[in-house]
């Protein structure tokens, strides 16, 4: 008879074994649920702060001729708000027919009003107009993006910006489903402008993109963008005009357009260290009010509009960050020459002035 015979390194778990495994398991699981929500706000928080270092704007009228006046107060408008939040010209791109100033209809040379009662001259004193008239083409708007510009192309032409430049691109004119007219004779398609995009992230020519564009059909010149960290705006959806706001009597045209206006009252309430996000933003000009229903899109941004501020595309403030260092100065004395007359006779002829370096941001 076979006598039963057990190996002595036989791996036959015990139920004590089995038991401490499941406990020291269920410590580690709960050890790490238990880490979960520290690390994710950590991150929540990390991915709410700006990491930008500055902010460029690029305003484009696609339109011309006497009739599109409201198109040029659009522009010059968008431009007057985002220079007194601070933006200097020197980061700011303006692509502008320019002929409505010196216009032979207009009865007041050298001016454009956006609003009935003429309260503003947005085309003011000191308009810095880069690309005007017949410069205001698709190619050249390209190349600006992309930087893909001629050799010796003027510092002010250039949109010099970098991975960490947060840019507001604002363009209005007329458009129609999944084009943007510029001046009666050529078309920027949706596909050209997303891939213009795209090229701009390749490069690494910015940190995030505000693009707000008011047109007819304006949601169309969004909808093929692919690029990370844009978020757009629209006036109308596809299939609908975008509306006029009012008309001045005096010059029988349309003076703004119904979206920006209502943008630009916005805006006028913002400061640079105001709170306002980009969901306020989106809020700014309802059906009832735009006739229109404008359109917002925000999947490609990694942060969520509620913790983005508008002042960090519309404003010219950046974040300050003070370098720690030591500076030793040494002794310098100041002797004053024999025949030299003391000015003062509290001053001696010859006095030893030390100097120190106070940190100006009190850092510790």
């Amino acid at each position: 008879m076979d006598r039963e015979h057990r190996h002595p390194f036989s791996t036959t778990p015990s139920i004590k074994s089995v038991c401490i495994t499941v406990i020291l398991i269920c410590l580690i699981v709960s050890l790490i649920l238990s880490w979960l929500p520290v690390v994710g706000a950590a991150s929540r928080s990390d991915n709410a702060k700006s990491h930008h270092t500055n902010n460029w704007a690029v305003i484009v009228c696609t339109s011309r001729f006497w009739f599109n006046y409201r198109h040029v107060a659009n522009a010059l408008s968008m431009y007057r708000s985002v220079k007194r939040l601070g933006i200097p010209d020197s980061q700011i791109i303006l692509m502008l027919a320019d002929d409505m100033p010196c216009n032979a209809r207009n009865p007041r040379p050298g001016a454009v009003f956006n609003n009935a009662h003429r309260h503003i001259n947005v085309y003011g004193d000191d308009v810095e107009v880069d690309y005007r008239g017949y410069e205001v083409t698709v190619e050249n708007f390209i190349r600006l993006l992309t930087g893909r510009l001629p050799p010796g192309t003027p510092r002010s032409k250039q949109l010099l910006t970098d991975d960490g430049s947060n840019i507001f691109i604002y363009m209005t004119g007329h458009g129609g489903d999944g084009f943007l007219k510029f001046q009666d004779h050529e078309e920027i398609s949706d596909i050209e402008l997303a891939d213009a995009f795209q090229q701009m992230h390749e490069k690494k020519r910015y940190n995030q993109i505000l693009f707000m564009i008011d047109t007819c059909q304006a949601v169309s010149m969004y909808k093929k963008h692919y690029s990370p960290n844009i978020v757009s705006i629209a006036s109308s959806q596809v299939g609908q005009d975008s509306y006029s706001h009012h008309h001045d009597t005096a010059i029988g045209v349309y003076v703004i357009d119904r979206y920006t206006y209502y943008a630009l009252e916005f805006l006028e309430r913002v400061t640079p260290s105001s709170k306002k996000t980009l969901s306020d933003l989106f809020k700014v000009c309802p059906q009832e009010t735009c006739i229109s229903t404008p359109g917002h899109r925000w999947d490609l941004l990694e942060r969520k509009p509620e913790e983005i501020l508008v002042t960090e595309f519309l404003a010219g403030s950046r974040e300050v960050k003070p370098l720690q260092f030591k500076l030793d100065l040494l002794n310098i004395t100041i002797e004053s020459l024999p025949e030299e007359r003391c000015l003062s006779c509290e001053i001696p002829k010859s006095a030893k002035l030390s100097l120190t370096f106070v940190d100006p941001f009190q850092q510790s």
